[in-house]
């Protein structure tokens, strides 16, 4: 008597629930050097914002930039350590020109709660840049990933092979 075994999906690189997997594990790296880099934020603008004269808004570049200073190491050798490392100049202009463009997503949230609605108290300027903080974090994920710290070809070709092969070997398998 023969019969086919069921197997479980590929977990590998090539099925769908390692896809799944790695995406989830971007993610996760993404969100701890985010977290940190949302301490470092927060804590430089609250240290500028009560610590000094500057204006809300300025006080919240200065500790954006701080902060996106700190998620580039962040990334490039935890997040993104295993991505194509060989054109560090043009990953660098390329998430530099990314990070600003998140800065003005999420100071122009603070910018327009505060000169646009008068909500400039400690606790609206915290609570309006949190939110543009998230807004632009969507922005920054989607733009490093794609973009910034691109996955190295060979893994991709690897992958894709790896997946073929095992879709393959489903159909040969049997047990008698």
């Amino acid at each position: 008597m023969t019969a086919t075994t069921e197997r479980t999906p590929p977990s590998g690189p090539g099925g769908l629930r390692g896809r799944f997997t790695a995406l989830f594990r971007e993610i996760a790296k993404f969100g701890v050097v985010g977290a940190l880099g949302v301490l470092v934020n927060f804590g430089v603008f609250n240290l500028m914002r009560h610590g000094t004269d500057l204006q809300v808004v300025r006080a919240s570049v200065i500790a954006t930039v701080v902060a996106i200073a700190f998620n580039y190491v962040g990334f490039r050798y935890f997040t993104y350590r295993d991505r194509d490392k060989s054109g560090r100049a043009k990953e660098l202009t390329l998430f530099l020109l990314f990070s600003v463009v998140g800065l003005v997503i999420e100071n122009g949230v603070l910018y327009v709660a505060t000169y646009g609605f008068d909500w400039d108290s400690p606790l609206q300027s915290n609570i309006f840049k949190f939110l543009g903080m998230g807004l632009a974090t969507l922005f920054r994920f989607w733009s490093y990933r794609t973009w910034v710290f691109r996955a190295l070809p060979a893994r991709e070709a690897v992958a894709s092979a790896e997946s073929f092969l095992e879709q393959r070997d489903r159909g040969v398998h049997r047990v008698k």
